[in-house]
């Protein structure tokens, strides 16, 4: 019996008019959905559009609540929502040697479109070659050929771009940036001068190139996952959408998922029980794997040591984790006017009139402005590091805190760091946030390529072109230049992209750290799948957002079983 969707509150989630089966504080709902999708991010908005789409009924659950907030779709406003507790996950790494001990803050969007709500908005596929390494690890049709038909379906390219590699007529608009400044045009000269081409389309043929990145930004405003995809079915009657639903297990009969529980903010003592014919986690690389541990599935040793009943021994649950991990370069800028400058007194309301009107502001920028995918050794086939660029400065580093002078940073990092940490839940408490370890810089390849990039930056910025601009060096500082020296630098300052992927790991079950098989289905277990980013069995080269969507649209034809996928 397909369930009274039309009876469930999709806006607030009030499941008080099902019929109620309550035992034990647990309010269980009697009609199966067809799918339960667990967190409405990046996602979870495509695969439940997908599934919608396909004549399936669908109950995506959400933590958090509407995006609603009005920072949330002005592109500028990721300065504030990503310091917001209401809209964020409050994550914060473990401290490591390669962070100096610092436990560095990791924020997730919590809300609809997840950290696609409040992320920087670039939009970066990856290499070929990082899909291709996929299927080599035993994961058929994940190469480059088998995810390609997926990234053209979500995207609505505004602008150039080959029709063999970009795609028209999906969802998600990805736009150039409207918005040029000299420091930029700079900053792309400087790398071609040292011969790294210039333009190009880092989403196309290839990525090694400089210029201005590609965004989600279209009509001045952000276009998120939410926004994109769920939006338009928000009517659809085989969708069910609650928010402020928070997940506290998996409900298993035998080695099967049948269902979850859920309980919300205002009276954790009451927790509903839905049933669905399959469970799909896509609540991100951090939550996806604390829920399957909070449910029994994963390490057996760490599950015991919080108290919790193992169901299922896996021991990748949470392992192979990976980052993106930070450098910059902040200088003291001369001969032009930059952000810190625009942002206040007259000049900023000059800027939010031209984004009134619908012309390029500084109120609709991505959070890095230009880029330069570059290889850190010549004798590299493609390149093994991003260069960003941003002309504006933070006061001690402190995301929208402005320095009050004219300033500019230069970021970069390892696209494809060796070093891997874990995610594991603290307690059987669903509430308390997991333990995050990146294990930033363990590996010396990595200590390598991080002195690299930072010595890349600097050839960058000396070149005449970029070095007329530079008024002074702040950090690291003209001092600091030994290997030994640039290295502690990193150590000390270093930040995270917020790029979590791969603690639900996808690859055969040979492999002792697999948790997910090519179709998404984990290891052992029946009516369980992981979409997220937290099945990457390698991360890609570039900004994890667009990989995120493409696995999710693959996911979606992966479930329906339908050819090509």
């Amino acid at each position: 019996m397909a369930p009274n969707l039309k009876t469930g509150a999709r806006a607030n989630g009030n499941a008080g008019r099902f019929s109620s089966n309550a035992s034990k504080g647990t309010e269980i709902i009697p009609s199966p959905f067809d799918y339960i999708v667990v967190g409405a991010g990046s996602a979870g908005c495509v695969l439940a559009r997908r599934l919608v789409d396909a004549g399936k009924s669908v109950c995506l659950l959400e933590s958090g609540g509407r995006d609603n907030h009005p920072f949330v779709h002005l592109p500028a406003g990721f300065v504030k929502t990503l310091v917001n507790a209401k809209l964020t996950w409050r994550y914060r790494t473990e401290g490591c040697p390669g962070s100096d001990g610092r436990r560095i803050p990791m924020v997730h969007g919590r809300m609809l479109g997840g950290t696609s709500s409040v992320n920087g908005m670039v939009y970066v596929r990856g290499q070929a070659e990082d899909y291709d390494a996929w299927e080599r690890m035993g994961n058929a049709g994940w190469g480059f050929r088998g995810v390609l038909p997926y990234f053209k379906a979500i995207e609505a390219r505004v602008g150039e771009g080959d029709e063999q590699h970009r795609g028209r007529d999906g969802e998600m608009p990805v736009t150039d940036s409207d918005w040029r400044h000299p420091l930029c045009d700079a900053f792309i000269d400087a790398a071609a001068a040292l011969g790294i081409p210039r333009g190009g389309d880092p989403n196309g043929a290839g990525q090694h190139g400089a210029g201005y990145y590609q965004r989600n930004i279209h009509g001045g405003r952000r276009i998120s996952s939410a926004r994109a995809f769920l939006r338009p079915v928000l009517r659809n009657p085989g969708l069910d959408l609650r928010t402020g639903a928070h997940v506290t297990g998996i409900v298993f009969e035998g080695k099967r998922a049948v269902g979850v529980r859920y309980v919300r903010d205002e009276d954790r003592s009451h927790a509903i029980e839905l049933r669905a014919r399959e469970v799909i986690l896509c609540a991100g690389a951090l939550a996806s794997p604390k829920l399957l541990q909070l449910s029994g599935v994963g390490p057996a040793a760490a599950l015991q040591g919080i108290g919790v009943p193992v169901l299922h021994a896996l021991a990748g649950v949470g392992e192979s984790l990976r980052d993106h991990y930070s450098l910059r370069v902040i200088l003291r800028a001369k001969g032009a006017t930059t952000i810190n400058d625009l942002a206040r007194g007259p000049r900023l309301l000059a800027e939010a009139l031209r984004w009134m009107r619908g012309r390029p502001s500084i109120l609709a920028v991505s959070a890095a402005i230009a880029y330069a995918f570059v290889k850190s050794e010549p004798r590299l086939a493609t390149p093994d590091a991003a260069l960003i660029f941003t002309p504006a400065s933070y006061e001690g580093g402190v995301l929208g805190l402005l320095d009050r002078f004219p300033g500019m940073t230069c970021g970069g990092w390892q696209l494809r760091p060796e070093s891997q940490g874990y995610v594991r839940a603290r307690s059987n408490d669903p509430f308390q946030l997991p333990s995050v370890q990146p294990n930033y810089l363990d590996r010396e390849a990595d200590r390598i390529v991080a002195v690299a990039t930072l010595r890349m930056l600097r050839r960058i910025l000396a070149v005449p072109a970029m070095a007329r601009y530079c008024e002074a060096e702040l950090a690291p500082g003209p001092d600091v230049d030994s290997d030994d020296d640039l290295l502690d630098y990193a150590r000390r300052t270093s930040t995270t992209c917020c790029h979590p992927v791969g603690t639900c790991k996808m690859g055969p079950a040979r492999d002792p750290l697999a948790v997910v098989d090519a179709e998404l289905r984990v290891h052992g277990l029946g009516g369980l799948r992981v979409v997220d980013a937290s099945i990457m069995p390698m991360i890609t080269s570039g900004n994890t957002n667009a990989p995120t969507m493409m696995i999710a649209a693959k996911a979606a034809d992966l479930i329906l079983g339908k050819p090509g996928a």
